[in-house]
């Protein structure tokens, strides 16, 4: 991102508490989740981040801010790339919905949601997307058994 452009997006964001960082080249905000909505409109409205490419979740295993939410977001105008990240409690991993910001964070949030265990507030459908409802436990967890739970989930019969 050039160098100028950088320095719109902090001037544009200088009320909000952000931490910036740089992820092999690509600017990185990090933020409090009370923040999340008020920055991702101001990036889409006022910064032009029109495009919401992904939201990941991330189990990072440690007892303070074990999960984190990552949204990957793009300027089709500027060509920009931009990450957003909100660390998240440990004991109970929630954030604000993107779904009122870009609608296309509907099934990514409900991914992270049935993979980490991660709740997005406001969302439109939170469910499960991969896994069985019945399902009480969410796989890409790092404290999740590499080889599963065994009875956990009913397995086909040959």
């Amino acid at each position: 991102m050039k160098e100028n452009r950088y320095n719109i997006i902090k001037n544009s964001l200088e009320n909000f508490d952000i931490e910036y960082a740089d992820a092999n080249g690509t600017p990185q905000l990090i933020i409090k989740k009370e923040d999340l909505i008020g920055v991702a409109t101001k990036l889409k409205k006022e910064l032009e981040f029109d495009m919401l490419v992904d939201i990941l979740g991330v189990d990072r295993f440690q007892k303070e801010n074990r999960f984190e939410i990552i949204a990957n977001l793009y300027s089709n105008k500027n060509k920009d790339r931009l990450f957003l990240k909100v660390k998240l409690d440990s004991k109970k991993p929630e954030c604000p919905s993107l779904t009122k910001v870009w609608k296309s964070a509907n099934w990514y949030e409900r991914e992270a949601f049935d993979m980490f265990g991660i709740i997005f507030t406001d969302h439109p459908d939170l469910r499960r997307i991969y896994m069985p409802d019945e399902f009480e436990y969410n796989p890409l967890r790092k404290d999740f058994p590499l080889m599963g739970i065994p009875g956990s989930l009913e397995l086909p019969k040959k």
